[in-house]
């Protein structure tokens, strides 16, 4: 998976990176950093998996990388952080050899993981929310009585 490691290691995504890393300084949860990103890609794998779903590896981890990169941007711009994303993914996306079709199925993904619905949804972008949301462990955060989320969306027991 080559392409993975041309976004990993292209210079915007590294300054994003970073800027995300020095926005959340001392935010006491849920940061938007490379365990994160990993974390859910590999939730997301494991969900393709057990459901038997139709989305590429490839795609899945290139999304994971990027749903979160503008996040810094939100902080310092209220831009919402998905709209941020995509710019700047897109950006990423065009360098590292995915075709017109692999990025639009990418920015849409990244556009709709924060969206409440998945009826308008790819498969791709569902399971990028879905992973996204398990791959929180509210359920042990010392900051669990500081997070915004309502108690319906933490996650309160291990599932993956």
């Amino acid at each position: 998976m080559e392409r993975l490691e041309q976004i990993w290691r292209h210079p915007l995504y590294q300054d994003c990176l970073m800027k995300n890393r020095a926005a959340e300084a001392d935010r006491r949860f849920c940061r938007h950093n490379m365990e994160h990103f990993l974390d859910v890609a590999r939730i997301g794998w494991i969900m393709v998996l057990e459901e038997g779903l139709a989305v590429s590896k490839e795609l899945l981890y290139a999304a994971a990388l990027l749903h979160d990169i503008g996040r810094f941007r939100q902080y310092e711009e209220k831009i919402p952080h998905e709209v941020a994303g995509v710019e700047l993914a897109s950006r990423i996306l065009c360098d590292c050899a995915f075709t017109q079709d692999e990025q639009r199925e990418i920015l849409d993904a990244i556009s709709g993981h924060r969206s409440k619905t998945g009826n308008t949804r790819s498969m791709l972008g569902e399971v990028l929310c879905r992973a996204d949301k398990a791959s929180r462990p509210c359920f042990s955060c010392g900051a669990i009585g500081d997070c915004n989320w309502d108690d319906e969306k933490k996650n309160l027991r291990i599932h993956y």
